[in-house]
């Protein structure tokens, strides 16, 4: 079977590149989102080399080639779009072209394709963010005061369903990362997920835990160790890269009569070693440096303490690895009863939320406005991943600007020593944290927030930087 051709065909039928959106393939189908489903010649589709049929749905026109044959006619269309502009460009308009263009950039393919892998998982964060933040705010010693209630009047059993409600998308979120990851990178979603999920098991030792000191790293053949990787991000990601070109090169060798038996098995056996055993064990080691090197910025004088946490804190959330950050927390309130960290971490926070409600105000594209204001509300509450992965960081300016927003509110919270009296709690549900100083902890907000917004909105991004990534 000739797969270039297929591939070519599968185009032709539809409507021409100029009209596909995005290819994606399951177990069995070649799955071509179109513009216009009138420009789709349904007869050509089916009449394919090594098609068992063709339907259009849910926007797609899906072609049927089974088991295998899909992985390299989905290969085929991919080195088509790599041969780039040759003849196969005649067929793309100038917008397509210029598409082409800025994927040659190296970084601006990798942005993008960063974007593309949380994009469709934003919906959730978003939620469990809104969720988190609302929780945080109400389960507060000084919330419940107001109604007469101590933390042990609440209900064991809505607390746990609260956890449940607020938990699940960040406690598994390496699956969701690896699953999406697998999709973009053309493997199958499906084994994306079991690896995520292997990644997050419940007999490894919960990240959370060894984080604060209640639970210790599962020590490998002496020397590695292992946790689970709940709330991470960058070990989903690269697994999921690496295991979805495996997968692919293992398609090519092995014959489609056995692809269904062992591309799966092979897949999933190496790469839960090399996650388990290689990838993991290198970010727990990140996670004891950046630790040690948080320690030491908070000693710095002259407000650096603030500039630097404040400015590279959220730059940390992107590695998922920010819940070490608990234990640091845990400690300072031990020994003062004080928490300079929840402040620059507020600030830091507040400056990804500045920057988001940016661009939500000043962009005219709708989806992008579906997803800012609801990052933004997010973002106030405590959680940036939402603004971080669905808009910021995919434009990389937004990003930037709240970094520096981050370290101006950090400045001014360690030259006036803002301090919280608790943790787990940051931006609006932080303010019960700083009732005793609570003017100059919404000075610090605004400041980090303003400045964030005031650069974003003027230098930091347009309605042009969406157009290129597109």
């Amino acid at each position: 079977m000739d797969y270039k051709k297929a591939a070519e065909g599968a185009i032709k039928a539809a409507g021409g590149r100029e009209n596909i959106s995005s290819v994606a393939h399951c177990a069995t189908r070649l799955r071509i989102e179109v513009d216009d489903k009138d420009k789709i010649n349904m007869d050509l589709a089916n009449d394919l080399e090594g098609a068992k049929g063709a339907m259009f749905n849910e926007g797609q026109l899906q072609i049927i080639f089974g088991t295998g044959t899909v992985n390299k006619v989905y290969d085929a269309y991919e080195s088509l779009e790599k041969d780039l502009p040759d003849d196969f460009s005649k067929i793309h308009d100038k917008a397509v072209a210029n598409k082409t263009k800025n994927q040659k950039n190296p970084l601006k393919r990798a942005i993008k394709t960063f974007g593309d892998v949380f994009v469709p998982i934003i919906p959730v964060l978003v939620a469990t963010g809104l969720f988190m933040g609302v929780r945080g705010l109400l389960t507060q010693e000084e919330v419940l005061r107001v109604f007469s209630m101590t933390p042990d009047d609440i209900s064991q059993n809505f607390l746990m369903w609260t956890q449940i409600l607020t938990d699940t998308a960040f406690a598994f979120l390496p699956a969701l990362v690896a699953w999406s990851a697998f999709k973009v990178f053309g493997g199958s979603p499906v084994i994306g997920i079991v690896l995520g999920l292997m990644l997050v098991h419940p007999n490894l030792p919960n990240a959370y835990q060894v984080a604060s000191g209640d639970a210790s790293p599962i020590i490998m053949f002496g020397f590695i160790p292992v946790v689970g990787y709940q709330g991470t991000v960058l070990p989903a990601f690269i697994s999921g890269l690496i295991g979805a070109k495996l997968e692919r090169n293992l398609r090519k060798v092995i014959p489609d009569s056995l692809d269904l038996l062992l591309t799966p098995f092979l897949v999933l056996a190496i790469m839960s070693v090399l996650s388990l055993f290689a990838i993991g064990p290198v970010f727990h080691q990140l996670e004891v440096v950046v630790l040690e090197a948080t320690k030491w910025a908070l000693g710095l004088p002259f407000g650096i303490a603030g500039i630097l946490i404040g400015g590279l804190q959220q730059l940390i959330v992107v590695t998922g690895i920010h819940h070490i950050f608990n234990f640091l927390e845990v400690q300072l309130l031990a020994d003062n009863g004080r928490n300079a960290f929840n402040a620059l971490l507020s600030a830091a926070t507040a400056g990804q939320a500045g920057a988001v409600l940016a661009v939500a105000i000043k962009t005219k594209d709708t989806k992008i406005k579906q997803i800012a204001y609801p990052s933004a509300l997010s973002a106030v509450l405590g959680i940036t991943e939402p603004a971080i992965f669905g808009i910021n960081l995919r434009f990389v300016k937004p990003f930037v600007m709240g970094m520096i927003g981050g370290a101006a509110g950090g400045f001014f919270a360690s030259i006036f020593k803002i301090e919280g009296t608790g943790m787990a709690v940051t931006v609006i549900p932080g303010m019960l944290l700083y009732l005793d100083n609570l003017l100059m902890y919404i000075l610090m907000l605004l400041i980090a927030g303003g400045v964030s917004f005031a650069l974003t909105y003027t230098i930091g991004y347009s309605d042009k930087i969406l157009k290129e990534n597109k």
